[in-house]
């Protein structure tokens, strides 16, 4: 008789809902607003690919998947279609998805004559040959661990117990169970197939996607380079992934042995050095995307080569690593406290390191104002003092964070508990405050003479990228931890009709779970965005306050 389940309404619209917040998102960055498709925007375009799709291919939430657990643990586990598809299915369609929208959001041509180029694109000419041979050996291994699990024996949990043999020794006997071999190597091998064919056809749209009429044939092909390259490391750390759980699974000692406590998961080892070998094999660059005759500065930014106010400016990155890495430290020492006061104590770590990060951004603006400062030299401003990639992810980091609080809250009002969701709120709110002094710096800031023309712009977009990257983050990040630390509270609103049945006071919920870890981990990359420290063109000079008052 076949296999029968059927996937709440939920989580199909879930992803429908995201693919167009997706989409969204890539046409804002590739098809900016007043400007159009530039080099530039097609390069901040392809990365913004990259880190979505990376963000899409946790495999996290399927690690167990096939174990039989011999105490109840938090979420479900992974035995039946129902929790399994979910948990393998939108990683593995996510990742594909995320990068063929990369494709697709790709503005049509706009002028009334298009040059055609009568030759075939195929996908050989154009893909990166080390990286694909990589690609398939990391395919072919995981494809080999699937197989080995094919041949292993499934086994019943018994809940562990200690066993004592001699006075003051003591054995430990029993554990967690397994599905049969054949059902979790059905499981993984499917979705092997699914990634390498989904790899293949999206590998087919990128070779054979119209070509950009604001970049020339070469450059053409290298943005096709680049992308395979992004899509390759992805699906490779993905194939990686699955060897990973198939490694668990087969490491998972019989409970029925004596001394079955001590295993090693070689293929998560393996799965390890595969990720970051992928994030150390960069794309190519399109030359195009850099700083080119007209809007390179009179002197170049390198260091040896900067106005002393720039180097200040590029020094501050260190100190604000070391500024969010001090609260870190101290939260290590005080982790029995933060424990006891969970998502409250964790939303006050998270706005310490904002607040001291955002405190030594506005020092450096007071700093570089009282060292360099002058009021004779007019003040000039950015006209696009943050890009539209990260604009766009701050406002949808407050939307998310905004959601997230209300339901929270609102659960928590059903259950009757404690509202804890209220020191967020309030923690958050500071984090906002904190950020006012360093806009009103940057803005307010004298100009600093005898820097290149559109320099000084610079300077105050770069304190304005930070800063709103700062608020950005920090609100990803707490909406992660709402999300983990409450999940009961949106099982009180949801209702277990929302996620399969699930019971609202059995514990917590993966979906949820999940959903605050790929916040967490779009938290940490969202802190991490890089400055691009070029010159944009300044908005006319605000004028001088003497200036006005003459007049």
């Amino acid at each position: 008789m076949p296999v029968q389940f059927t996937l709440p309404p939920l989580l199909l619209l879930g992803p429908l809902l995201a693919a167009v917040v997706v989409y969204a998102l890539l046409r804002w960055v590739i098809w900016a607003p007043g400007t159009g498709t530039s080099p530039q925007s097609v390069s901040e375009h392809g990365l913004w690919v990259g880190v979505i799709g990376w963000l899409a291919s946790s495999l996290q939430g399927a690690m167990n998947l096939g174990i039989i657990p011999a105490t109840p643990v938090p979420s479900a586990p992974l035995l039946t279609p129902e929790a399994i598809v979910p948990a393998l299915g939108w990683p593995v369609l996510g990742c594909l998805a995320v990068h063929a929208l990369g494709q697709i959001s790709y503005p049509g041509p706009r002028r009334a004559r298009r040059q055609a180029i009568l030759a075939v694109r195929r996908i050989r000419d154009f893909v990166p040959r080390r990286l694909a041979w990589a690609t398939a050996v990391i395919f072919l291994g995981a494809a080999v661990c699937v197989a080995w699990t094919a041949t292993l024996p499934g086994f019943a949990a018994a809940p562990p117990v200690s066993v004592g043999e001699e006075p003051y020794t003591y054995q430990s006997a029993g554990g967690d169970g397994r599905l049969p071999g054949p059902d979790v190597a059905g499981w993984l091998g499917g979705a092997l197939l699914l990634l390498a064919g989904g790899t293949w056809l999206v590998l087919r749209l990128i070779a054979r996607r119209r070509q950009l009429e604001s970049l020339d044939a070469a450059d053409n092909a290298l943005l096709r380079t680049i992308a395979m390259n992004r899509l390759l490391r992805t699906v490779a750390t993905v194939a990686a992934g699955l060897a990973a759980i198939a490694g668990n699974y087969a490491t998972k000692p019989d409970p029925a042995l004596p001394l079955s406590t001590s295993w090693m998961n070689l293929a998560g080892l393996a799965a390890t050095v595969v990720l970051l070998a992928m994030w150390c094999w960069r794309p190519p660059r399109l030359a195009a995307a850099g700083l080119g005759a007209r809007n390179r500065p009179e002197s170049g930014l390198a260091v040896g080569r900067q106005h002393p106010a720039a180097r200040l400016v590029s020094s501050l990155g260190a100190l604000l690593g070391l500024a969010a890495a001090v609260p870190l430290v101290g939260a290590v020492f005080l982790s029995p406290v933060l424990i006891a006061a969970a998502g409250p104590g964790l939303a006050c770590v998270v706005a310490l390191m904002a607040g001291a990060v955002l405190l030594v951004i506005a020092a450096g603006e007071l700093l570089l104002q009282r060292n360099y400062g002058t009021p004779e030299s007019p003040r000039s401003w950015p006209r696009q003092p943050v890009s539209p990639a990260l604009l766009t992810t701050a406002v949808l980091a407050l939307l998310v964070f905004v959601v997230v609080l209300v339901f929270t809250a609102r659960g928590q009002a059903l259950l009757g508990g404690e509202p804890d969701w209220i020191p967020a709120a309030l923690l958050t709110a500071g984090i906002g405050v904190t950020s006012l002094p360093a806009f009103l710096a940057a803005r307010l800031r004298q100009s600093v003479p005898g820097l290149p023309a559109g320099m000084d712009a610079a300077l105050r977009a770069i304190t304005i990228h930070r800063t709103v990257r700062t608020l950005a983050a920090a609100l990803t990040a707490q909406a992660a931890i709402l999300l983990l630390t409450h999940t009961q509270a949106w099982a009180a609103v949801l209702g277990p009709a929302a996620f399969a049945g699930t019971d609202p006071a059995g514990g917590p919920w993966w979906q949820v779970s999940l959903a605050g870890a790929v916040l967490g981990a779009a938290a940490t990359v969202i802190a991490v965005i890089p400055v691009r420290m070029t010159a944009r063109t300044p908005a006319a000079p605000a004028p001088h306050p003497d200036r006005e008052h003459s007049a």
